[in-house]
């Protein structure tokens, strides 16, 4: 008797909730992900953010064949001279913004995160850190810390002391930085927040008060990055620049691998009491690295960043008048589609299924759904997804 990818997958595979989508993708490729009976499916999350350049770009698979060829795994990082790690960090600090020279690699952007944490204790040698309400930085007990939302981390304590959390866009509580402070935490905009995004002036004042008072302004640029917002980095939008950025999803361009990347005098504190005071085996993966270099490339120069702002107006155009549809908010092709309730939008997204889309909600704001298509999405396919979108608004 054979038993189906389905059964295995409920059998097998760790859940992480009661109710999977069980969407099962033979292949996919640009916008669009493929059932085994051949039906199809249009991509309006990416992943979450990571396929920004859509399913299987030949250019990026072309270099993960070529690594591939000629060597996967050698030897933990930091040790071996590889030319994708090599290559790849030199072409992100050009990307930057200056002072910004020194590349850790990791293998997700919870790694990120707790490499960036743990750097900014290091360096200060203070203790305390600061994050916000609804801030979402990943599931590892470091990262989940920093977690601005109590239901999703209650279960898990006791988690790390002296995190304490503010609320965006309220100067008042920037007050509440201190001399015992090493970092604050931010995302550039509030992703599983529901999309919430701070004000210019405050990001102005929040990197006026880490300055003042000697404390790093860490950046999570892990949904973000890499042209999702219209610009190339998130931060770019508010005028300032960070201590410390992190980055994963697009970054790999389908493969799995996180940075955080400082000045070299900062992450030279991980060099010294102790030796090795962050380590990895796999970050910077070889593979991993190709694909980034590759993919990043084709964001950075083939001018799609220029793009992304038309393409989110197009889906706001399109969709705004819906009488289901009370707010949409974003920038770029990070959009948040407010239809008012949770059950609106669990009800959504198992209708989309079935009629060709694939959208999702935000951990921190139910009553919103996604839409944060691959940024190489075409008019003619923002139209189809915006059609089926309507269908099934009409139908819930």
């Amino acid at each position: 008797m054979n038993i189906s990818h389905r059964e295995l997958f409920l059998n097998y595979v760790g859940q992480t909730s009661e109710s999977p989508y069980l969407v099962e993708i033979e292949k996919a490729k640009g916008v669009y992900m493929y059932s085994p009976e051949g039906k199809k499916y249009i991509d309006l999350i990416s992943g979450v953010s990571v396929s920004s350049l859509g399913h299987c770009n030949e250019t990026v698979a072309n270099a993960i064949r070529s690594q591939v060829d000629k060597y996967m795994h050698l030897m933990v990082y930091g040790e071996f001279v590889q030319s994708p790690q090599v290559e790849l960090a030199e072409y992100l600090c050009k990307m930057l913004p200056e002072g910004f020279d020194n590349v850790y690699f990791v293998n997700s952007g919870s790694e990120a995160i707790e490499g960036a944490t743990k750097l900014a204790k290091r360096f200060t040698r203070r203790h305390k850190m600061f994050s916000f309400v609804n801030a979402y930085h990943g599931s590892t007990q470091g990262a989940l810390s920093l977690c601005g939302n109590e239901d999703f981390k209650h279960s898990f304590r006791p988690l790390l002391p002296d995190v304490y959390h503010l609320e965006l866009n309220n100067f008042d509580q920037l007050k509440q930085i201190d001399n015992d402070t090493a970092c604050v935490v931010l995302e550039s905009i509030q992703a599983e927040g529901g999309v919430m995004i701070p004000t210019i002036e405050y990001m102005q004042e929040l990197r006026s008060t880490c300055t003042k008072k000697g404390v790093l302004l860490i950046l999570d640029e892990i949904q973000t990055g890499f042209g999702r917002t219209g610009k190339m980095f998130g931060f770019m939008h508010y005028g300032i620049v960070p201590d410390i950025i992190c980055f994963a999803k697009a970054l790999g361009a389908g493969m799995p691998i996180g940075a955080f990347i400082s000045s070299r005098k900062i992450m030279s504190a991980f060099m010294t009491d102790p030796v090795l005071g962050h380590i990895t085996t796999f970050g910077g993966h070889p593979v991993s690295a190709a694909a980034a270099l590759a993919g990043v490339k084709i964001i950075n120069e083939s001018g799609i960043v220029d793009s992304v702002q038309a393409k989110a107006d197009r889906f706001i155009k399109n969709l705004k008048s819906h009488p289901k549809v009370e707010e949409i908010r974003g920038k770029g092709l990070l959009l948040a589609v407010e239809i008012g309730s949770f059950d609106n939008v669990s009800k959504f997204i198992r209708r989309g299924i079935d009629n060709g889309i694939i959208s999702d909600w935000f951990i921190f704001h139910d009553t919103a759904f996604r839409i944060a298509p691959p940024l190489v999405i075409s008019d003619d396919e923002i139209d189809e997804a915006c059609s089926l979108i309507i269908k099934t608004l009409d139908e819930i």
